[in-house]
C-alpha cells in the first residue's frame, strides 16, 4: 500500500513576495502546466449561482466577483521531468495570502468556515500582498513585483490552466489580476480561449466524465487517484505510473514553508456509519455535529467494497439466468468481454455516481467555498519536470519522491491526510508536521490551504493524464503518444464542470461573440497583440 506523501508549501506574504519573485516566476515558466486554486470572502446569492439560465449563474458570479475578494492563492507548478521514468513530476507549490486594497464584501458564514479551518485573519490583514481588482490599477501589469504582474506571467508563459471545478475561480481572477469582467458570458469565455491558448482543464469535469469515479469532489477524487496509482506501482504492472519530486528547501528558504503530510489511504477494520450526504458531496449540514463518519479514507474504501459487491452480484445473475435459459437472447453473439456492460442493475445510477445536485436536496442550500463549492463545501459546485530546476539555488535541491512510496518517516494515524472537510466543501488538509526534525515547522495557520488544493488538482490531473493516455495506447506509435502527450486531455481541453447541469460550459470563441476591448487592450500588451 503506498505510503505517507509530504508536500512542501511555500508560505508567500508581503514581506517576502519580492524575494520569492524570480523562483515563482521561473517556476511557472518552466512548468508543463499549472493548477490553481483560491481561497474568497464570499459568493453571494447560492440559489442564483444555481439558477436553470448559464447566462444568470454567469450574472451571479460576477456580481460575487465584484463585490468579494480572492484571501489567498495556491499556485502549483508541475513540470514533467525528461530524464526520469514517465510521468515524473518536479512539483513546486506555493500559498499566496493576499489582501483586496479596496472595500469589499466578506460574509460571516465565510469567516465562521476559514476560522474554523485556521485562516489567519490577522496575519491576512497585517501580511497580506496588497492588490487593486479591475483594469489597470496598483501598478503596471507588465512591470514591478505585484500579483497583477504575476499572473501577466501567467498568461505569457502559455500553459496550461488547471482548476477544480474551475468557473468561479476563473471569474475571480479576471476580475482581481486582469480586468473588469464583460457583461456576457460568451464574451468571457472568448476572452478566456485566447487568455490560455494551452487549454484550460477542469478536475471536476475529468472525474466525473472520464474517471467516472464515484465521487469528485476534490480530496476525494485526489485521495482515490493517489491510492489506485500506488496500487499500480506496488502491483508491478507495466506502464506509467506518477511520479512526484520536490524541492528540498534549506537554511532560512526552510522559514517560509509549511510542510503538509498526506497519509495513505488506511484499511479500517471496524465498522462505522458513513454520512452518505458528506460521502456524495464533500460537505454536510451538521458539519462537526454529525455523529456519522466523515472520514474520506472509510468513504474510499467503503465505495470500492460497494462497488465490488454489485459486480459480484450481476454476475450471479447472469449466471443464473444461463442456467436457467432466461434472457439468453440478449446476449447471442456479443463479444464475451462486453457481457458485462449489457445489464445495468436497476438500483445503480448511471456511471455508479451518487447524484449531481446537491441543491435538491430537503435541507436546503450549504454555504459554499471559495470554489463555489458547498459548505462553504464540495469545490464550487453547489451540488448540493528533465534537467533540473533553475528555481532551485543554493537553499534548495531537489528531494525526489516516488508518490507512492515516500521514505520520509512521517507520522501515520490513520486518519484522512486532507481535512474530512466539516463544511466547507472542498476538502481541506489536516495539519501535521512533517516528521524530519530538521524541516519540521508546524503550520499555524491551520488546515485551510489553497496551496495544497492547487497541488491535489494537479495531481488528479497528472494521474488523469497518466491513465486515461495508458488505457488508450495500445495501438498508438510512439509519434502519436508524444502528440497526445502534448494535447495532455484532448476529450477534456476547455471543457468546465457546470454543476447540475449534463453538458460542461465550452471555454471557445464563438462566431457570433468578440472578445472584449478590456481584454483586447492587455493582450496587446502582454504578447504585443499575438494572441
Amino acid at each position: 500500500m503506498a505510503s505517507s506523501l509530504v508536500v512542501p508549501v511555500i508560505d508567500v506574504q508581503n514581506e517576502n513576495f519580492k524575494e520569492l519573485w524570480p523562483a515563482m516566476v521561473v517556476a511557472i515558466k518552466t512548468a508543463s502546466f499549472v493548477a490553481l486554486d483560491t481561497e474568497l470572502s464570499g459568493l453571494g446569492n447560492r440559489k442564483s449561482l444555481l439558477a436553470e439560465s448559464i447566462e444568470d449563474r454567469y450574472k451571479a458570479i460576477c456580481h460575487a466577483a465584484r463585490s468579494r475578494s480572492i484571501l489567498s492563492l495556491g499556485i502549483a507548478c508541475y513540470k514533467k521531468l525528461d530524464q526520469k521514468p514517465a510521468d515524473s513530476y518536479l512539483v513546486q507549490v506555493y500559498n499566496l495570502t493576499l489582501l483586496c486594497s479596496e472595500e469589499y464584501i466578506i460574509e460571516p458564514q465565510s469567516v465562521h468556515f476559514l476560522v474554523q479551518h485556521g485562516f489567519d485573519f490577522n496575519k491576512q490583514y497585517g501580511h497580506g500582498i496588497p492588490y487593486c481588482k479591475g483594469n489597470n490599477k496598483g501598478g503596471a501589469d507588465d512591470r514591478g513585483v505585484h500579483i497583477r504582474a504575476l499572473f501577466t506571467e501567467l498568461l505569457r508563459a502559455r500553459k496550461p490552466l488547471v482548476l477544480h471545478n474551475g468557473l468561479i475561480d476563473m471569474a475571480f481572477l479576471y476580475q482581481s489580476f486582469y480586468a473588469h469582467l464583460p457583461e456576457r458570458l460568451a464574451t468571457f469565455t472568448a476572452d478566456l480561449s485566447e487568455m490560455f491558448p494551452a487549454g484550460i482543464y477542469d478536475t471536476k469535469y475529468v472525474t466525473e466524465f472520464e474517471l467516472r469515479l464515484s465521487a469528485s469532489y476534490l480530496e476525494y477524487a485526489y485521495k482515490k487517484c493517489k491510492l489506485d496509482n500506488g496500487r499500480s506501482v506496488d502491483s508491478g504492472t507495466t506502464g506509467p505510473h506518477v511520479h512526484i519530486e520536490f524541492c528540498q528547501y534549506a537554511g532560512h528558504m526552510s522559514t517560509y514553508v509549511d510542510y503538509r503530510e498526506c497519509p495513505a489511504v488506511a484499511s479500517v477494520e471496524e465498522q462505522t456509519d458513513i454520512c452518505q450526504r458528506f460521502s456524495a458531496f464533500g460537505w454536510c449540514p451538521n458539519g462537526t455535529k454529525c455523529p456519522l463518519s466523515h472520514d474520506t479514507d472509510r468513504i474510499i474504501l467503503q465505495d470500492e467494497k460497494n462497488k465490488e459487491d454489485k459486480r459480484k452480484k450481476r454476475k450471479r445473475q447472469r449466471e443464473k439466468k444461463r442456467s436457467e435459459g432466461e434472457g439468453s437472447s440478449i446476449f447471442d453473439g456479443a463479444p464475451e468481454n462486453k457481457i458485462p456492460t449489457m445489464e445495468v442493475d436497476p438500483e445503480d445510477p448511471p456511471g455508479d455516481q451518487r447524484g449531481t445536485v446537491a441543491e435538491m436536496c430537503p435541507d436546503g442550500l450549504p454555504a459554499m467555498d471559495s470554489d463555489g463549492n458547498t459548505p462553504q463545501s464540495e469545490g464550487k459546485s453547489l451540488e448540493t519536470d528533465s534537467k533540473g530546476n533553475s528555481v532551485c539555488d543554493e537553499n534548495i535541491t531537489i528531494a525526489s519522491i516516488d508518490d507512492s512510496r515516500n521514505t520520509k518517516n512521517n507520522t501515520n494515524d490513520g486518519k484522512s491526510g486532507v481535512g474530512s472537510g466539516t463544511g466547507a466543501g472542498r476538502e481541506k488538509t489536516n495539519d501535521r508536521s512533517a516528521g524530519i526534525e530538521t524541516q519540521k515547522k508546524n503550520a499555524d495557520a491551520g488546515t485551510h490551504r489553497a496551496g495544497f488544493d492547487a497541488f491535489m488538482t494537479g495531481y488528479i490531473f497528472a494521474y488523469s493524464c497518466t491513465i486515461i493516455r495508458k488505457e488508450e495506447a495500445g495501438e498508438a506509435d510512439k509519434e502519436q503518444e508524444e502528440e497526445e502527450e502534448q494535447s495532455w486531455l484532448p476529450t477534456c481541453l476547455n471543457k468546465v464542470y457546470l454543476s447540475g447541469k449534463a453538458a460542461p460550459l465550452n471555454v471557445v470563441k464563438s462566431t457570433f461573440s468578440k472578445s472584449s476591448k478590456a481584454h483586447m487592450q492587455k493582450m496587446e500588451m502582454v504578447w504585443g497583440g499575438r494572441c
